[in-house]
C-alpha cells in the first residue's frame, strides 16, 4: 500500500489513504460535528488562525481543519492519484 500525502496549506499535509470525506463547513451538522471532535480531543485546527474553509474527515474519527477551499483539497487529491507511479 502506498502512502499518498496531500498538502492542506501552510506546509500541513495529511494521509489521503485516511481520508473519508473533504466537505464545506457551512452546514449546522458539520459544526455539530466541529464541536463533537473539540470534545473528544480529536479535532486538528491546521488553519492557523484563518478562516475554516474545509473540514476534512478521517477514518479515524480525527477531525481537520483547512484554510483553503474544499475544491482546492479534492484537486490535490485527484492530482495525486494521477501522478506516474501511484498505480495501485
Amino acid at each position: 500500500m502506498d502512502i499518498k500525502l496531500i498538502n492542506i496549506g501552510f506546509g500541513n499535509i495529511v494521509s489521503a489513504n485516511r481520508v473519508v470525506a473533504i466537505v464545506s463547513p457551512e452546514s449546522a451538522p458539520i459544526k455539530r460535528v466541529i464541536s463533537d471532535a473539540r470534545d473528544r480531543g480529536q479535532l486538528i485546527d491546521a488553519t492557523y488562525g484563518r478562516r475554516t474553509r474545509a473540514v476534512i474527515i478521517a477514518d479515524s474519527g480525527h477531525i481537520i481543519l483547512s484554510a483553503i477551499q474544499p475544491e482546492t483539497v479534492a484537486n490535490r487529491f485527484i492530482i495525486s492519484k494521477d501522478l506516474p507511479g501511484s498505480e495501485d
